[in-house]
């Protein structure tokens, strides 16, 4: 049986580590982005948003209407950066509007 360590701990730290030394913070940064983009784009946008992707500091975003990727591709910029703020980290260098 293992022995239970006395010292106190926060959960915050606790959650923390146990992210850090199971390497799950790229899946966690995808899912918050995904979370972010529902947060920031509202319904309008949402209801045409097929599918959200963090690859290698890029978000990919997949739209099912043209005419709204072109209008989104205007601010691409504002979106990453609006993005960002919401994380809280600069995750996202680009974002790719399919």
């Amino acid at each position: 049986m293992a022995k239970r360590n006395n010292s106190i701990l926060n959960i915050q730290d606790a959650l923390k580590d146990f992210v850090e030394n199971n390497k799950l913070e790229k899946g966690l940064d995808k899912v918050n982005v995904r979370n972010a983009w529902t947060k920031l784009m509202g319904n309008g946008v949402n209801n045409y948003t097929t599918a959200v992707d963090l690859k290698n500091e890029t978000l990919y975003v997949e739209l099912s209407s043209s005419t709204l990727r072109e209008e989104l591709s205007y601010g691409k910029h504002k979106i990453r950066t609006m993005l960002n703020e919401e994380l809280g980290k600069n995750l996202i260098k680009k974002v790719i509007l399919r």
